[in-house]
C-alpha cells in the first residue's frame, strides 16, 4: 500500500521551461540555444542546485563559458523571478492526495536563488509534510545520497512510496531503492496513473 507520495517540483508542481524562459526575453532560437548551452545546459547548473556556489559565482562561470553574451546572461539570470512559474493544479493535487490519508513530500533540485526569487510559485509548500530541496542539503538527484536522506529523515519504507518526476534518470535512481515511480508527461496522465496506484489498480512505471 502506498502511504507517501513524493513530488518533484520543477515541471511537476510548477512550470519550468528552460528554453521557454529565454524565449520570453524575445531572443531568436539560435540565441536561445546559445544561452541555454552556456548556462542551464552547461553541466554547471547542478553545482548551483547543490548550493555550493553563490549567484555571483555561477554567473561568473556562465559568462566565462561564452563571454560574447555575458550581458545577455546577466540580463536573464541576475533576477530569475519568472524562471519557475506557478501551477494552479499543484495545491488541489496535493490536497487530494492528503485527503486520501497519504503523506506528501517534495524532492527537488533547487537553487537558493530560485527558492527566494520564485517564492510565489512555491505557495504549495505549506500544504506538504516536508521534503528535501537540494541547495539545503548539498546533494542533487539522481545522486543516491538524496534518496537515502529522504528515506532516513522521514522514516520511509520505500515500497510504500511513489515518486513523480519528469526526468527518467531521477526515477531510475529512486527505483533502485524500491520506490514506485511515475514519469510525469502531462497533468492528466500523471494524476490518472497516481490514482490507479493509490487505489491498487495500477502498476509501477519507469
Amino acid at each position: 500500500m502506498i502511504k507517501t507520495v513524493i513530488f518533484d517540483i520543477g515541471g511537476v508542481l510548477t512550470v519550468y521551461d528552460e528554453r521557454g524562459y529565454y524565449r520570453s526575453f524575445g531572443y531568436d532560437e539560435e540565441m536561445v540555444e546559445r544561452l541555454y548551452n552556456a548556462t542551464m545546459g552547461s553541466g554547471h547548473w547542478f553545482e548551483f542546485d547543490l548550493g555550493n556556489l553563490t549567484s555571483e559565482q555561477i554567473l561568473d562561470i556562465f559568462k566565462k563559458k561564452d563571454p560574447e553574451i555575458a550581458e545577455d546572461i546577466d540580463r536573464c539570470l541576475s533576477d530569475i523571478t519568472h524562471l519557475v512559474q506557478r501551477k494552479d493544479t499543484a495545491i488541489p493535487w496535493i490536497r487530494k492526495v492528503k485527503e486520501s490519508g497519504r503523506k506528501v513530500l517534495v524532492l527537488s533540485n533547487f537553487s537558493r536563488q530560485a527558492f527566494i526569487e520564485c517564492a510565489d510559485a512555491l505557495d504549495f509548500l505549506p500544504e506538504t509534510d516536508g521534503g528535501i530541496l537540494s541547495f539545503r542539503e548539498h546533494v542533487v538527484k539522481p545522486m543516491s545520497e538524496i534518496y537515502s536522506l529522504l528515506i532516513g529523515r522521514y522514516n520511509l519504507k520505500p515500497q510504500e512510496c511513489v515518486f513523480i518526476d519528469d526526468m527518467p534518470g531521477n526515477l531510475e535512481a529512486a527505483s533502485k531503492f524500491g520506490i514506485h515511480t511515475i514519469l510525469y508527461r502531462t497533468q492528466e496522465q500523471a494524476e490518472k496513473e497516481l490514482d490507479a496506484l493509490l487505489t491498487g489498480g495500477g502498476s509501477e512505471n519507469e
